[in-house]
């Protein structure tokens, strides 16, 4: 055997038990470091419940109709992006309507006696008149009279059976010079285990719709309320516009 060949055994002899350790070592520390931050990015995500705080803004493209949202407005993480959708989902909390935050955490997670998270979908429009123009035409031939008094100058009405909205009753308020504030509630049961029991829908562009929901103890507060989202969501609004 020469010297170089011994020399050569000797050291893959003296290196081969100090690799393993330091392999092992290494291997273990970046292990510690990927599940410390693995465990801080998980408990930050468990403590939002979904939700985020982020607030920056992406613009979603509907048809020909841009909105620009902020990601902690929007209600979906998979929507949380810049791009085509052919719907977009937002939540909102009263009367700041922000997003969500450590400060509104309570509300966005339906830890407060009462209710103050408003939902919006933006989407194509379907229908040529919003909920208001469809009062006279349609929704007078399904509902009961005389109606009941409600809140905030809001009447009450209870739907025939045959109407297909008998689980509803329609809230209604006149507005001088213009048609009425109009929205359907959920009423029983049913309405008890929701945030939102109310809902109302309104036309943005001449291709954009938008539908909101919200806690029916908002109704006696109905002009500011309804108010606030046209003016809000006019902000929000890149291209188009209400007519």
């Amino acid at each position: 055997m020469t010297f170089a060949i011994a020399l050569g055994r000797r050291r893959r002899r003296s290196w081969a038990p100090l690799s393993l350790p330091i392999l092992f070592s290494i291997a273990v520390i970046a292990l510690t470091i990927a599940i410390s931050l693995a465990g801080r990015w998980l408990g930050h995500t468990i403590a939002l419940g979904g939700h985020t705080d982020d607030q920056t803004v992406h613009e979603i493209v509907i048809g020909n109709n841009v909105v620009a949202a902020p990601a902690n407005m929007i209600r979906y993480a998979r929507d949380r992006r810049s791009g085509i959708a052919e719907r977009l989902e937002l939540y909102m909390n009263w009367p700041d309507l922000g997003g969500y935050s450590a400060e509104t955490s309570a509300a966005f997670n339906n830890l407060e006696a009462n209710g103050s998270i408003i939902f919006l979908t933006f989407e194509p429009r379907m229908m040529s008149r919003d909920m208001s123009a469809r009062f006279e035409p349609i929704y007078r031939t399904l509902i009961e009279q005389p109606g009941k008094p409600g809140p905030g100058d809001v009447t009450f009405y209870r739907f025939k059976s045959d109407s297909g909205y008998v689980e509803e009753e329609l809230a209604v308020a006149s507005r001088q010079g213009d048609t009425p504030f109009v929205a359907r509630c959920l009423k029983g049961e049913q309405a008890r285990q929701l945030l939102a029991q109310c809902q109302r829908d309104v036309i943005l562009s001449e291709d954009l719709s938008l539908t909101y929901r919200f806690p029916i103890s908002l109704l006696s507060n109905w002009r500011a309320l309804d108010d606030a989202i046209t003016e809000r969501v006019r902000q929000m609004l890149r291209t188009g516009g209400r007519q």
